[in-house]
């Protein structure tokens, strides 16, 4: 019994081995160096192809709407109000009365000086007809013509504070709200309203002072205000000649039309300053260059394999950052992977578009 099955044992373990190389268990072993020698597989990557662009350095900062021109409205004399010409929210012209407070003192006043005036300049003929003939002496007559003159002076101040019992417009524009009625008593001190030019607006901002080198005068700025999508634009006319010892920052002024008076006072707008133009700048996107403790450096795709480029930066945006140095238009720049390149490294890169 154990003979036989001895037997079967050994038939079926040369069976065995003889089969095995129809199942090419050993080609399988005797290949398994071969692919061995194929080396790692190529690291699939995004990749941009380099080019060069009009490239502007814009500075964002916040700013705020002015009037081009605006001034409190206050009598410079005391008194009743006796009417109010204008409309509120209206536009008035450059001269045209907007108060007159009751005058009827000064006139009286003014009308009796006249009157005095009339007497004195006959009295003053009088005696310089009288000095002429050796009438009278030189001092009788210089008193006469002293009269007259102070008496043309009084009317003089009178006429000057009749005019200020007038607001006038001291130029065109639109009035705000008034803060007086007729009838009220005013003063030096009382606001009537307020009077506002605004045919064209002023922009005002402040800017770091790193950047005073490179603002001036005649500069474009684009603004946008709150709640419209519209992009508007301004021409800086004036730059403070100081620096803010406390913010250190330039503050300027640019002007920038308003024939539809969109722009008003107090506004809150977003400023693009731009400092200068490139027009073949290289920009990259920012994740595309890794930093390091000499520099910076980039992953461009050379014969198929990772090549690192060292490269000189430049201006920062929020998305892409400007290569100064170390790349060239048409270079294939890889954009992901940053951890697992390795200089040489075989790469498969996907063009972005």
């Amino acid at each position: 019994m154990n003979k036989k099955f001895i037997t079967v044992l050994v038939i079926v373990v040369v069976i065995f081995l003889l089969a095995l190389p129809k199942l090419g268990w050993f080609s399988a072993k005797v290949d398994a160096p071969a692919n061995s020698q194929k080396g790692p597989a190529a690291l699939s990557v995004s990749a941009v192809v380099v080019a060069t662009d009009r490239f502007d350095d814009k500075l964002l900062i916040t700013g705020s709407v002015q009037a081009n021109e605006t001034v409190e409205l206050k009598p410079e004399a005391s008194g009743k109000i006796e009417k109010i010409y204008f409309q509120e929210g209206k536009k008035v012209t450059k001269g045209e009365v907007l108060v007159q407070i009751n005058d009827e003192e000064i006139r009286a006043q003014l009308e009796k000086e006249k009157y005095n005036k009339k007497l004195n300049e006959d009295n003053e003929y009088r005696q310089r007809k009288l000095l002429e003939k050796d009438a009278i002496s030189q001092e009788e007559y210089d008193n006469a013509l002293n009269r007259l003159n102070t008496n043309t002076a009084d009317i003089r101040l009178l006429e000057a504070r009749l005019a200020n019992t007038r607001i006038t417009a001291p130029f065109s524009g639109t009035i705000g709200l008034r803060y007086v009625s007729d009838g009220a008593y005013v003063t030096p001190n009382t606001t009537v309203a307020t009077l506002y030019n605004l045919e064209t607006a002023k922009i005002e901002f402040s800017v770091p002072a790193r950047y005073s080198t490179q603002v001036k005068q005649g500069q474009k700025i684009f603004f946008k205000i709150e709640n419209d999508e519209r992009t508007f634009n301004g021409q800086v006319y004036a730059v403070e000649p100081q620096i803010d010892a406390n913010t250190r920052t330039i503050r300027m002024r640019a002007a920038a039309k308003n024939d539809e008076g969109i722009l008003l006072p107090g506004q809150f707008v977003k400023v693009e300053l731009i400092l200068q133009t490139k027009q073949n700048a290289i920009l990259v996107p920012t994740e595309a260059v890794i930093p390091e403790m000499n520099g910076h450096k980039v992953f461009i795709q050379k014969d198929g394999k990772a090549k690192e480029v060292k490269v000189t930066t430049g201006i920062r945006t929020d998305k892409a950052l400007e290569i100064i140095a170390g790349l060239n238009p048409g270079d294939t720049l890889l954009t992901t992977g940053m951890l697992q390149l390795k200089n040489d490294m075989p790469v498969k890169s996907t063009i972005a578009q």
